[in-house]
């Protein structure tokens, strides 16, 4: 059509032009009034037309200077030429490289995990269904996140690589691109809303074409969570909780608007830096932590301590606590898979109504009678 022409065949060039720009604007119509699907994610934007998904990842990591919008593109589907210099994936896939053990949970879920073909560090895999692809082989170890083996990616070719990072620095991310392959950069980890990080799920649902199941296994976690709630409603936030641990010098405590203290709030107990403002944490001194936290009912202890003595040996002044006195002390990192992975870290993210009830199941004994911890365990 950009060729001279004579004068008929240029009429006909000049209305399959005209055509052709009536299509895509139709298409921007589309894309400007067709919804998100997304709920509680903050970071996270998924849009349905015909035939291709438009999905934009925002602040995937702390101070992210720009977002990464990606078109998922289905067989033969047209994609509008405005969207043809984002990153385009062809979808369902049929093999993915994931980086993170909060995947795992998604691909079982949708029931595609048999498509995992690379992990790194997969003794980090708790999952005894995935373990079990990890040792006849199907998933190879691709080597570590900050450091991932490129020419074994290479070679095992997989239609998508779900990676994260953690500050505008990337360099492995610019060199995976390089090699040719295709990656999509995720920020379920920034995310403080409970149920913001299991709608997650709804991404893998739109890569693997089961955008279906997807919703219906995220409004089952959404309706378990606020019965939850519910059990709850009518009781008093008065057990004063303690969060954490020392971390070398430093006590980081979770702030008032963190993933922590959302699930504190919600089991109705009176996290006791629930007005400190902000997400992520801030570190005290021991000494601070004392001083606000010594009289308080439950600690919720961060490390992988499955007794007192354990906990005491690591620092003799915990002992100080009250809850450490009274035994009511809680870890929900003590579990692991048989290969060393903490069992929390991996599950907790997509179940967070599992979550919740062992927070309730702590602070409400009197409630959620026979109900079995799933990450919670009492250091004896």
């Amino acid at each position: 059509m950009k060729f001279y022409l004579p004068k008929l065949v240029f009429f006909l060039s000049f209305f399959i032009l005209t055509s052709c720009k009536k299509s895509e604007n139709i298409e921007t119509v589309k894309s400007e009034t067709a919804k998100n699907s997304i709920e509680f994610a903050s970071g996270l934007s998924i849009v349905k037309q015909e035939g291709y998904s438009v999905v934009t990842i925002s602040n995937p990591w702390p101070n992210a200077n720009k977002d990464f919008k990606y078109v998922l593109k289905e067989k033969d589907a047209k994609v509008p030429d405005s969207l043809q210099t984002y990153t385009t994936i062809k979808v369902p896939l049929e093999s993915v490289v994931v980086t993170s053990t909060t995947n795992i949970p998604f691909l079982e879920m949708l029931e595609v995990e048999d498509k995992l073909v690379g992990f790194p560090h997969t003794d980090y895999i708790s999952s005894e269904k995935t373990r079990a692809l990890i040792d006849k082989g199907s998933v190879k170890n691709v080597g570590q996140n900050e450091k991932l083996n490129i020419e074994q990616l290479i070679e095992l070719s997989p239609d998508l690589i779900v990676t994260f990072g953690v500050d505008n620095n990337n360099p492995m991310l610019d060199n995976l691109k390089k090699s040719g392959l295709n990656v999509l950069i995720q920020g379920d980890w920034m995310e403080q809303s409970p149920l913001g990080k299991a709608e997650w799920i709804k991404l893998y649902g739109t890569l693997f074409g089961k955008e279906d199941k997807a919703k219906e296994l995220f409004d089952k976690i959404v309706e378990s969570y606020n019965q939850a709630i519910k059990l709850v409603a009518d009781k008093p936030a008065t057990t004063k909780v303690l969060y954490g641990s020392m971390y070398e010098d430093v006590w980081y405590v979770a702030k008032g608007n963190s993933w922590v203290a959302q699930f504190m709030k919600d089991a109705k107990a009176d996290y006791l830096w629930s007005n400190l403002k902000g997400t992520g944490s801030e570190g005290l001194s021991f000494e601070k932590v004392l001083d606000k936290a010594k009289g308080a009912n439950v600690w919720v202890v961060s490390g992988s301590f499955k007794t007192l003595e354990e906990l005491q040996k690591a620092n003799p002044h915990y002992g100080e606590f009250d809850a450490f006195k009274n035994k009511t002390v809680y870890s929900l990192e003590s579990k692991f898979g048989a290969t060393g992975g903490t069992i929390f870290y991996e599950l907790s993210p997509s179940r967070p109504d599992l979550v919740l009830k062992d927070y309730i199941k702590i602070f409400h004994p009197d409630l959620l009678t026979g109900y079995e911890f799933t990450f919670a365990s009492k250091l004896n």
